[in-house]
């Protein structure tokens, strides 16, 4: 088989999991478990597969520095910088046409650095089957087989069936659907023909490429002038100078809803969650008799259902609720954040108001 890269996207500034998730530590770079970060969790889980001097990381400067020292045995040049954020499009474009020059063969599995995955056995077996169909020319996304109705993610429609890789079954793709609604989603979940969008994908270089080249003009245009570039003194600023001029668009919308042989493979039983909010604390983390999930050291609860409790270590208040339900609590000294379980999705609503009101140090 082809030889395999890992890219890992990591330079979101993860505003979801604000007040935790700042400028100045973005969401990967946090110890939400196991006494390690998620970017770190992120590469131990591939580095069994995909050795250290395979696996590039995506992000911007200034998390660089932070990334660099929690994964040294990547080497310092494997680290992208992307001179600001403009979508996952332009960040698997910007990966595909370093390893495509590096190695025209290359095979990329394109990975997050904000997912929790349960079973990392599996998840290896899954990257594995998917660069076997990745040879043979598919873009192939990974699906998650959905144990509930749920409208935070997007869904993938399985199509007809592609073959057995590597002992695992693969499907065309009928369709992308964004999130959808409550009813839709158990009608999704019912149909058992659908699977959640995990935002992970496996592909070759050169697939990928071609079919920005159809999609995503401009884009393709910029990648072509950089390729120039690369490997001289004025990469950086070829980069630079081209994304200025590029438009913010996600390899979803960009390139996968309209290109050519694409497949899913789906997981059963991997232990996914996308670490996106704080409502996925409920997921993570086991709960008490009331429903509550208590991440702190002195916690006092009276009457109190559902709600999480979130403090950082070196806060010592006692917190205390009483008669609440549904409710998440952040302290992290300088910010209390409060909100309702089901509308944590709009902590990025907050974090516009402090931006509009010019309070950079709160963000």
């Amino acid at each position: 088989m082809k030889t395999m890269y890992a890219v890992i996207m990591a330079g979101g500034g993860g505003t979801r999991l604000w007040p935790v998730s700042r400028q100045s530590r973005p969401k990967q770079t946090l110890n939400l478990f196991s006494g390690k970060s998620l970017f770190q969790v992120a590469v131990e889980r591939i580095e069994p597969l995909i050795p250290p001097e395979r696996i590039f990381v995506v992000t911007v400067a200034e998390q660089a520095r932070l990334l660099q020292p929690q994964a040294p045995q990547i080497p310092a040049d494997n680290f992208i910088l992307e001179p600001g954020p403009r979508g996952t499009a332009s960040v698997v474009g910007l990966a595909a046409t370093i390893l495509h020059e590096k190695d025209p063969d290359a095979i990329m599995a394109v990975l997050t650095a904000d997912h929790f995955i349960g079973d990392v056995v599996r998840f290896r077996e899954l990257l594995s089957a998917a660069a076997l169909l990745a040879q043979e020319g598919d873009l192939v996304t990974l699906g998650i087989t959905p144990d509930r109705a749920e409208v935070g993610y997007g869904y993938i429609r399985k199509g007809e069936a592609r073959g057995s890789f590597g002992g695992l079954d693969a499907y065309q793709v009928g369709s992308f659907k964004e999130k959808p609604t409550r009813e839709l989603a158990e009608t999704y979940l019912e149909s058992g023909n659908y699977v959640w969008n995990s935002g992970m994908f496996v592909w070759r270089a050169d697939r990928i490429l071609a079919e920005i080249d159809r999609q995503m003009v401009e884009l393709a245009r910029a990648l072509k002038q950089i390729t120039a570039s690369l490997g001289t003194d004025h990469e950086q600023d070829a980069i630079s100078a081209e994304w200025d001029q590029l438009v913010s668009e996600t390899i979803d919308y960009g390139v996968m809803e309209h290109a050519e042989r694409v497949s899913v493979i789906p997981a059963d039983d991997l232990g996914w969650i996308d670490v996106g909010g704080w409502n996925r604390f409920f997921e993570l983390y086991d709960q008490d008799a009331s429903g509550n999930v208590v991440l702190a050291e002195d916690v006092l609860l009276a009457d109190s259902t559902r709600s999480l409790v979130f403090q950082e270590t070196d806060q010592r208040r006692l917190i205390a609720l009483l008669g609440v339900e549904d409710l998440v609590i952040v302290d992290v000294g300088d910010i209390m954040f409060v909100g309702n379980r089901e509308q944590t999705e709009r902590v990025r609503e907050l974090v516009q108001i402090l931006k509009e009101q010019g309070r950079a140090g709160l963000l």
